[in-house]
């Protein structure tokens, strides 16, 4: 049996902070029907407190039915000067009434004490009470260690610990927050930490839920084998250099590692879910993996010719099972006059 695998898709969210990229409440909404109908886990559809334009996109949800999805709502711990019932980013994220919430806190210790001004103690306490808070109000709830590699590279004790102080509190999955500043490598990324000081938290914490509760999680284009819940957006968009672009994610995981993400009729509806994004002026690169037109066309005769007779000499998987087809492109070249 395939191990399966929950995709988070935060196009609405952090797509949405890629640069010339500015989604409408109707645009938003839109795409979160997309996103349900081809049967995405999570649909992170944005920060209720951060601006008015998220807090009417979830007044608006409340009203729409999702068949496959789980909306989730976007905030961070509480303040150090609030409790969580007097915080109004926790407030607004109840508020907005969804299943599930994602919610980030500093793993960094040069974070905590220089972004926020508080203790190392008095963070892990913020991490605590704000995921405990929200699970008392009955939310699933998506923890992000943010700058957790850099923090882990400069602190791995008090990383591990923020990790713990989530856990403890009942977060259903813990996520390796992405590599925020870009400066760790694929490798580093794969090996920090190791899956026994993980394995360690799991079961130190999880004493009263079965593993099949809770996941590790990388928000991020490298996937280690221990994570069950991979996070990214539809075509790569996103702040800076982007995100993991789960069009293609999607298709190794469930093509060549023998994850199960989608239903297969989902699969191949791969090539649509990229091309639904018109609504952003930032276009899939012609030449995207699998997907595109150009990704499948052939141009030199022997290609066009052996493809016909047998696909696999030029293309590593058949186009239709991610809603593409194979297309001879026009000569490339004329002779010189």
């Amino acid at each position: 049996m395939k191990t399966a695998v929950e995709l988070f898709d935060t196009t609405l969210r952090d797509g949405s902070q890629g640069e010339k990229i500015n989604f409408s409440v109707e645009d938003k909404l839109n795409i979160a029907r997309r996103l349900d109908e081809f049967g995405m886990h999570f649909i992170e559809g944005g920060w209720p407190g951060s601006n008015p334009k998220d807090a009417v996109f979830f007044d608006r949800a409340k009203k729409e039915k999702w068949q496959f999805s789980k909306l989730t709502a976007f905030g961070s711990t509480r303040r150090a000067d609030r409790s969580p019932e007097t915080d109004d980013n926790l407030q607004m994220l109840l508020q907005a009434e969804t299943p599930a919430i994602s919610i980030f806190g500093k793993t960094w210790s040069l974070h905590a004490t220089k972004a926020l001004g508080v203790s190392l103690e008095e963070n892990l306490e913020l991490i605590y009470s704000s995921v405990a808070y929200l699970k008392s109000h009955g939310r699933e709830v998506v923890y992000d260690a943010e700058h957790f590699f850099d923090g882990y590279k400069n602190n791995p004790d008090y990383a591990l610990k923020t990790l713990r102080a989530a856990a403890q509190a009942g977060a259903n999955v813990l996520v390796l927050c992405c590599d925020t500043n870009g400066g760790s490598l694929p490798t580093e990324i794969t090996k920090l930490p190791n899956a026994s000081c993980l394995n360690s938290i799991a079961k130190s914490v999880f004493t009263r839920t079965t593993t099949a509760n809770w996941q590790w999680q990388i928000h991020s284009a490298p996937f280690a084998p221990a994570a069950r819940h991979v996070q990214g957006t539809v075509n790569g968009f996103g702040e800076r250099c982007g995100n993991a672009n789960l069009i293609s994610a999607i298709a190794n995981l469930q093509l060549k590692l023998d994850f199960s993400c989608v239903r297969p009729e989902s699969l191949q509806g791969l090539k649509d879910l990229s091309g639904c994004m018109r609504a952003s002026p930032t276009s899939p690169r012609a030449t995207k993996l699998r997907l595109s037109a150009t990704a499948r066309s052939h141009t030199k005769a022997v290609c066009i010719q052996r493809c016909d007779e047998r696909s696999v000499l030029y293309e590593h998987i058949h186009p239709e099972t991610v809603g593409n087809s194979r297309r001879a492109a026009g000569q490339r070249f004329e002779r010189a006059q």
